[in-house]
């Protein structure tokens, strides 16, 4: 047994235990823990650092712990326990009062890291390390209109109009800058910096100080303030650290992997050297790096600050069955940045049906999954997104067939900007806008000079709606005999374009999808749309949810004046509140969760993974997209869905560039077949298979632990079909060995041996490059 002293020379003494204190051998233990579960519960009283894989049971196990813990004679005050928000403290209270209450013990408290960061506020408030505060919390709608105000004022003039048409846009990115500030020691110029945001959006760095100013001078706190204010005084002023220090005996920390430097500090500070710290999570489901989380906390630091903690695993997951748990295993273990642990489906767990479809259209899969006879009902189906704008051509599919869902946020695709835009366009086209009142072709008319934006200042774009919306037709006409040497150069070249077009496609009467196709190469729509973006990301969501629509209008094969029959009717539908139906989420909202259906559409390279900014470091950026996908993977329960793009799918101008590398790596022949097999199997006596799928190291240690031997099918593994620039060392016949350091969608960097890097064009990388071992 190790010395649970050894780590530290404590200047503080951990009260004996007393002599008559009880104890609970290991057969008072369930007989349903596994060996890992009981050797976490009953382990020594030393640091610890429990990796624990998607659906272990982690919950049970601790409350468990903490009941051996008490019954050995530990006080509960002097043990704290952390969770991450209020809705896991209330399921962990719950399931601690369960295991404690039989024995009569009182169960320590449970709090989240914001509520102990209240408390320490208001106690350095009394000691006077901080300055008083109102008890009014700042609301999240107080905050919004002060971003709001301080970005109209702050922002530069360039950015006027689209920030009044934007406002929530606008507001949300000012108050996430705010809070993901709050979650670091780095001062909000590093932050703006490692965002990658553009220079027009350095505004943002005053906003953060003047909100600042402001809120102090108001004697106010917010939400993200009753961590980082008390932290903040802890890590400036030493007294504050003696104060806050060894006064527990044990601190156990829920979520780990979802730590951020702040969180990290304030568990350090509080522990001292007193504290004994066991912190639980699983490095894969790392997935919240926008909001400062990053997984070196539970990789590294834990262990470099809390000196050489015993390391245990939960391994079993309880959740999904061998098939789901060996494509996990292939996907993340391509991963550097990780616990060398595999997950595995427990013998007690049902099986899990993984299917994988290829197909060009993914609404129609789902809706084809959707049908199959089954006894899940739609609120046992989960459709998981890497970004929202790939839902719009599922939703108006589900609207169509009548399928219900649910959205977890927004009010869905047809109330979107785009398609809003896209609405009143055909408004114009079908000439309708007599049938319409006044305000409402004031909106269309609002809408159309904004798709893209005329270019013109936000008081004279709303004179030209209310110009245009004064006639019920001939908006072209009206458009056109404009004096556009009057108007700033670049305002006059698009309402000219904008003009020509309408007259070009007055009556248009063929198919929508076409009708959409020429009006955006006409007005430069997405050159529009991304010279206003704040980020990449969200020019390149906004796209896809103008190509995802056309994509649903091409689908129906109608006409704009049938489509805008259609929509009036899906508008209606969609309008109605929905409290159960199939639900549309995107996967960063679902960590935690689980579902007996889950489906994953959009596995291309355009997706998952998402397509890589320049600046980006290629292999952290995959890294952190294979979490995702892993994430998305092991919340299903007895069915996976997989939607992926044809073998042969090769790269289209809208983007789309084909299967996700993600599908080979997971390996979903061979995990399929070897998962079916194991589910199948008679125990004890099928004990060596070959597989018509080549075998890998991940299958083989799998086997090991089920106790099966997999034989060589003599057939090589299909990495050598991976596009170059998936590999991470690469040869170029002149240039000689490099890796591969940046990717987009058409072209990727090499950083050679020599040290120079150069670009190339992935369309005739195979004619110059091989992989290197």
């Amino acid at each position: 047994m190790r010395d649970c002293y050894r780590h530290y020379q404590l200047a503080v003494t951990i009260p004996a235990m007393p002599s008559n204190a009880p104890t609970t051998p290991d057969s008072d233990l369930p007989g349903f823990l596994t060996d890992e579960q009981r050797a976490i519960i009953t382990a020594g009283f030393e640091h610890a650092l429990i990796t624990a894989v998607a659906g272990s049971g982690k919950t049970s196990t601790l409350a468990w712990r903490i009941r051996y813990l008490l019954q050995q004679g530990h006080d509960p005050d002097r043990i704290l326990v952390l969770m991450f928000n209020r809705s896991a403290r209330v399921d962990f209270e719950r399931k601690l009062q369960e295991i404690c209450l039989p024995t009569g013990l009182a169960a320590p408290e449970v709090r989240t890291y914001h509520a102990m960061g209240f408390r320490l506020y208001k106690r350095f408030v009394r000691e006077g390390y901080l300055p008083a505060f109102s008890e009014k919390i700042l609301t999240e709608q107080e905050i919004s209109f002060q971003a709001w105000q301080l970005t109209r004022r702050l922002a530069p003039a360039d950015l006027a109009d689209d920030i009044r048409r934007n406002k929530k846009d606008f507001v949300e990115t000012a108050t996430g800058f705010i809070d993901l500030v709050k979650t670091t020691l780095s001062p909000a110029e590093i932050v703006f910096e490692e965002l990658g945001y553009g220079d027009k959006h350095r505004y943002l760095v005053d906003l953060f100080h003047a909100f600042e100013q402001w809120r102090k001078g108001q004697s106010r706190i917010s939400y993200a303030d009753m961590l980082y204010e008390p932290v903040m005084a802890i890590h400036q002023n030493p007294p504050l650290q003696r104060l806050v220090g060894n006064k527990m005996d044990l601190v156990l920390v829920d979520e780990y992997q979802d730590t951020n430097e702040i969180q990290h500090l304030l568990l350090r500070y509080v522990a001292g050297d007193r504290a004994r710290v066991t912190v639980v999570g699983d490095p894969d489901q790392t997935i919240y790096e926008f909001r400062g989380a990053k997984p070196e906390f539970i990789l590294k630091r834990f262990s470099d600050e809390f000196e050489s903690p015993l390391e245990q695993t939960l391994s079993y997951t309880f959740r999904y069955g061998h098939q789901v748990a060996l494509l996990a295993n292939h996907l993340i273990c391509r991963n550097t940045g990780r616990k060398d642990v595999l997950c595995h489906s427990h013998p007690s767990t049902p099986a899990t049906l993984a299917e994988l479809h290829r197909t060009n259209n993914d609404s129609e899969v789902i809706l084809s999954i959707l049908d199959q006879p089954s006894q899940l009902t739609p609120n046992d189906t989960a459709i998981l997104f890497r970004v929202w704008s790939q839902s719009v051509p599922i939703e108006l599919k589900l609207l169509a067939r009548q399928i219900p869902y649910r959205i977890d946020s927004g009010k869905g695709a047809l109330f979107s900007r785009e398609v809003q835009s896209i609405t009143a366009l055909l408004m114009v086209i079908t000439g309708r806008l007599g049938h319409v009142s006044d305000e409402d072709r004031l909106d269309i008319a609002r809408h159309l000079l904004r798709f893209p934006h005329v270019g013109l200042k936000e008081a004279e774009l709303e004179q030209l709606a209310r110009n245009l919306a004064g006639r019920t037709e001939r908006w072209a006409e009206f458009l056109l005999a404009m004096d556009f040497d009057a108007l700033p150069p670049m305002a006059g070249r698009k309402l000219k374009k904008l003009g020509e077009v309408l007259a070009q496609v007055h009556g248009y009467a063929g198919a929508v999808a076409g009708l959409i196709t020429v009006y955006a190469e006409h007005t430069d729509l997405y050159e529009g749309v991304r010279s206003l973006a704040l980020t990449h990301e969200s020019a390149e969501e906004r796209i896809d949810t103008i190509h995802g629509f056309r994509e649903y209008l091409k689908s129906l094969g109608v006409s704009p004046d049938q489509a805008l029959d259609h929509l009036k009717a899906l508008k209606q539908q969609a309008g109605e509140s929905r409290e159960d139906g199939v639900l549309l989420s995107t996967i960063h909202r679902t960590k935690g969760l689980e579902w007996p259906r889950v489906i994953i559409p959009g596995l291309q390279e355009k997706y998952l993974p998402y397509s890589p900014r320049k600046q980006d470091d290629v292999r952290a950026f995959l890294e952190s997209e294979r979490r995702l996908l892993y994430v998305g993977m092991t919340r299903a329960k007895e069915e996976l869905h997989l939607i992926s793009r044809p073998a042969s799918r090769q790269p289209h101008l809208d983007g789309d560039q084909g299967p996700s590398r993600f599908v080979e790596e997971s390996c979903v022949d061979l995990s399929r077949e070897f998962g079916h097999w194991l589910d199948t199997r008679i125990p004890d006596q099928d004990t060596m298979i070959r597989l018509s799928a080549p075998r890998t190291p991940v299958s083989q240690r799998y086997g090991q632990r089920e106790g099966v031997t997999l034989e060589d099918n003599g057939i090589k593994s299909s990495n050598d079909k991976e596009p170059i620039w998936h590999q991470q060392r690469v040869s170029h016949v002149i240039f000689g060995a490099g890796d591969v350091v940046a990717e987009d969608e058409r072209s990727f960097e090499v950083r050679f041996d020599n040290g120079d890097t150069l670009n190339f064009s992935k369309q005739s990388a195979h004619l110059y490059f091989t992989q290197l071992a």
